[in-house]
């Protein structure tokens, strides 16, 4: 079974074999027995997790997660990372930071997550739920806000929470990751109608 002690030994493995040579994701995923959706999600999404834009890496990103969310909404048994996701290569030092991080974060959540409302992330139902999760998210950090504040935090919240309601069999955290899309989509749409009105402001002030 996959879970958040599965994520640390993987991450450590990871860090393992990045020392005699950079490891790329897909080699990284490759040498996994069997690959997990909230696994892949929680170790991509890491990088996000931070307030600052990252310009294209964000919009690459959430093409990988929209991919993947794509492929567990349909039921696919293992998930595929895009051939440019897979590409990317990590050194010893990043697989360090990630597994840091990695620790930290799962740390935190521990001390709030138990098995809840299991019927909600077990069996089909619950793999359409993560995917439309993922796939959302994704979609989200695809809109190109090159300049916007948390533009790839909030959607990758909320992928973080997927991937730990799915590691720890609790529901709650898809209901907080359900939340976060809301509050995201609000935050987008309120950016897009300030451009908008400030736009038309500025017009008409020089007409």
């Amino acid at each position: 079974m996959c879970n958040s002690d599965h994520v640390v030994k993987t991450l450590d493995q990871f860090v393992e074999q990045s020392q005699t040579a950079p490891l790329s994701l897909g080699e990284a995923f490759d040498a996994l027995n069997q690959s997990s959706y909230a696994l892949i999600a929680f170790i991509l999404v890491l990088p996000f997790l931070q307030p600052l834009p990252l310009g294209p890496f964000t919009v690459l990103g959430g093409v990988a997660f929209t991919a993947l969310g794509w492929q567990l909404f349909k039921g696919h048994a293992s998930p595929v990372l895009p051939q440019k996701i897979s590409q990317i290569t990590f050194s010893n030092n990043t697989w360090r930071k990630l597994n840091s991080v990695c620790k930290k974060v799962l740390s935190i959540c521990k001390k709030f997550t138990k098995p809840r409302y299991q019927s909600m992330v077990n069996g089909r139902q619950g793999e359409k739920v993560g995917g439309f999760i993922l796939l959302a998210s994704g979609a989200l950090m695809v809109i190109p806000f090159g300049v916007l504040p948390f533009n790839n935090l909030l959607p990758g919240l909320a992928i973080l929470f997927y991937a730990i309601g799915e590691l720890e069999d609790d529901g709650v955290m898809w209901f907080i990751a359900f939340f976060l899309l809301i509050v995201t989509v609000l935050y987008f749409s309120a950016f897009f109608f300030a451009l908008y009105f400030f736009g038309q402001e500025t017009l008409n002030f020089f007409k």
